[in-house]
């Protein structure tokens, strides 16, 4: 029963990992779909923005799942930032930068996700589910990113 108890700890916290990532992209996808600047950057601060939704419900789903297994939420002061290839760039048409900075975010989400589904394997399948789900809509987003990084980047 301890083991299960110090398994579901652990899940906690990475839960709580995966929330504070969504909730900083959250915060970067809305500063630079406000930062970019130009014709080309519509596509992007339009995807940017629209994914701002997704992603606070993904920061909904995990919070709801974290109470749900036992484990407190964290109020703000407990928020440390990492996202340092999403910041919006200093030049505000540099969107090769922020499509970069994307790609590495969702990758960073999958690989927490793909930590969790690990985790949980055996004993927590709801989370798993969850995470498996959510990982889906990672792929999928960055997928798209990848698309766009190949339409903007100079060769």
């Amino acid at each position: 029963m301890a083991k299960e108890k110090d398994k579901t700890q652990e899940i906690v916290r990475e839960l709580t990992v995966a929330y504070f990532m969504e909730l900083e992209t959250v915060m970067n996808y809305i500063a630079n779909s406000v930062h970019l600047d130009g014709v080309r950057a519509e596509e992007i601060k339009k995807s940017l923005a629209a994914d701002v939704a997704v992603e606070i419900g993904h920061a909904q789903q995990l919070a709801n799942r974290i109470k749900t297994i036992g484990g407190t939420m964290p109020g703000s002061m407990s928020f440390k930032p990492s996202q340092k290839s999403l910041q919006p760039p200093n030049d505000s048409t540099d969107l090769v930068t922020v499509i970069k900075g994307v790609i590495d975010a969702e990758n960073n989400a999958c690989a927490q996700y793909n930590k969790i589904i690990k985790l949980c394997d055996g004993m927590d399948y709801v989370t798993q589910d969850m995470c498996i789900t959510l990982l889906a809509d990672e792929e999928l987003h960055r997928r798209e990113f990848k698309g766009f990084l190949m339409e903007y980047e100079t060769k």
